[in-house]
């Protein structure tokens, strides 16, 4: 077997603040659709590094993740490629600190705060359907510790070479 199937990791920011949720709105492969501030998990990183990291590129705002919402698995048909692609969400509820004056990342259109009947209303502008259905497991009071979340060492770093062979041969 020469392909290995490895589903995408991503993270996503749930921010509720007096009824309206923290969105972006962003240019996609599919056209304009909203999101909450998510991404892909980049290598050396934590989920909960990642999830900081996502929503300061995408709402120029720092996020401190205090609990895991869910985790999610969709698949997505890409238009562009027409390949199909399987992702792992880690949604996060959190809290936010600062606004930053920075240029929000590529594809990025504008941060927006919607309730969850504005959201309902434009589900067809979702950029899945795991939007509303973070939101919706967030305000069912779903929240599990960031505890249940570990992150060896070793994935957001160097090896060191002391290490044994066998883990540096893990991929």
């Amino acid at each position: 077997m020469t392909d290995v199937w490895k589903p995408s990791v991503t993270v996503a920011a749930i921010v509720e603040r007096d009824g309206h949720f923290l969105l972006v709105e962003e240019e996609t492969s599919d056209g304009i659709r909203f999101n909450q501030p998510a991404g892909h998990l980049d290598p050396n990183e934590s989920l909960e590094q990642a999830v900081t990291r996502e929503t300061l590129e995408e709402a120029a705002v720092d996020f401190t993740p205090t609990a895991l919402v869910g985790l999610y698995m969709s698949r997505y048909l890409s238009s562009r490629t027409g390949l199909e692609v399987t992702y792992l969400r880690f949604a996060f509820a959190g809290e936010l600190g600062a606004s930053h004056d920075r240029p929000l990342d590529y594809g990025i259109l504008r941060t927006v705060w919607m309730t969850r009947e504005e959201m309902l209303a434009c589900q067809e502008k979702h950029r899945s359907p795991l939007v509303l259905r973070c939101v919706d497991d967030y305000l069912a009071g779903k929240r599990a510790p960031l505890s249940l979340l570990y992150t060896h060492p070793d994935a957001i770093g160097v090896l060191r070479p002391a290490d044994p062979p066998a883990l540096a041969l893990v991929k």
